[in-house]
């Protein structure tokens, strides 16, 4: 067998096993939405199995009977048994895999096939955001709701900036002071500390932030392209994603169409619902985070430094330990609104851990400071 006919049948049998475990998965569903996204995604796999079956043919040999492979059959029994949500994830994870595999076969190229399997992969990432059994109401919530997810974001930012802040600069004068230094050698450390940490975490955030944007940026690109050269799929994914949100397949339908004729709605509405962006905000800016990260941290490493600046040895390592104890309870009651545990067991884990790390370093300072002397 020549080598693009060996390539033909491996592509064939991958349609094969792909059509076999969504028709499963669609008869195992129970939600009507899903099992008909299911079916459609099962319908296109067989459209690209029908494309392969025509290449062989062209190449004067026999496809043969349709027969799916031992894993697509478990699979497919795993579906039936236990419901489409047990193979939910791994087919999500294969399609992600696959989701090239005909970019760069030439029969494929000018053919919707490509984009119709980046879609099925996209597709099942979104469905999978939620529950396995389906899309939950916490998963439409985020992807309807996205500025309140990013307030939590921005909590989390601020708290772990400041923890950073804090719980690094403690842990660098204490270090120094036990090392036997001058209270003011203490201090200007610390300052030094305060600086290159707040500078760091700036930069980092920025770099972080600008590489984000600039991926954002590029899948948007993507998705434009995509939308006018395969209009089409573009807008059968666009109705799927609505009929997976809950949408009667022909109102879904409509909906893909109305946005598909308005080039800048249709880019707009596949950036927010596949790609889960805000096309004003991709990110943010990463002057502002990088702002944000630095202000953050030099709060939190200020806090230990604070009696330096009227107190000198050992009554100023007492108030800066205490000062520190007290920022790192209170930080750590602060996390308890992005976990839900309780104030007083979060407060004071975040307590211990921050005086051990104090702890270790006095001893290590207190050692180093011995050995050089």
């Amino acid at each position: 067998m020549t080598a693009p006919a060996e390539r033909y049948r491996s592509n064939r049998q991958g349609e094969i096993d792909s059509a076999f475990v969504y028709r499963a998965m669609a008869a195992a569903e129970e939600d009507e939405r899903l099992s008909s996204v299911y079916t459609r995604l099962a319908e296109v796999e067989e459209r690209h199995l029908g494309f392969w079956e025509d290449q062989l043919r062209r190449q004067g040999l026999d496809p043969g009977p349709r027969r799916p492979s031992w894993r697509a059959r478990v699979m497919a029994w795993l579906a039936r048994r236990f419901g489409a949500g047990m193979v939910l994830p791994t087919v999500a994870t294969l399609e992600q895999v696959d989701q090239a595999g005909y970019d760069d076969q030439p029969e494929a190229s000018g053919t919707a096939m490509p984009a119709e399997e980046r879609s099925h992969a996209r597709v099942l990432r979104y469905i999978t955001s939620g529950s396995p059994a389906g899309l939950a109401g916490e998963t439409l919530a985020r992807l309807e709701g996205r500025h309140r997810a990013l307030g939590g974001n921005a909590l989390r930012a601020a708290v772990l900036g400041a923890n950073d802040g804090l719980t690094s600069n403690l842990a660098l004068v204490v270090g120094v002071a036990g090392a036997g230094l001058a209270s003011r050698t203490v201090l200007l450390a610390g300052l030094t500390g305060l600086l290159a940490g707040a500078c760091s975490m700036a930069i980092g955030e920025l770099v972080s932030v600008q590489s984000a944007r600039e991926l954002y940026q590029r899948q948007v690109r993507t998705e434009a392209a995509e939308i006018r050269s395969v209009p089409d799929e573009e807008r059968e994914e666009l109705a799927l994603i609505y009929e997976a949100k809950g949408l009667p397949k022909e109102e879904a339908e409509q909906v893909a169409a109305r946005l598909m004729a308005d080039g800048d709605a249709a880019l707009d509405a596949m950036v927010r619902e596949e790609l889960g962006l805000d096309p004003s905000e991709l990110g943010g800016s990463p002057y502002t985070a990088a702002v944000s990260s630095f202000v953050l941290f030099a709060a939190g490493a200020l806090l230990p430094l604070l009696p330096y600046f009227f107190l000198a040895g050992t009554p100023a390592v007492l108030v800066a330990s205490g000062f520190a104890a007290v920022g790192l309870f209170l930080i750590g009651a602060l996390i308890t609104l992005l976990t839900g545990k309780g104030a007083l067991f979060s407060g004071t884990r975040q307590l211990v851990f921050g005086l051990l790390a104090a702890g270790v370093t006095f001893g290590l300072g207190h050692l180093l400071g011995a050995a050089v002397g």
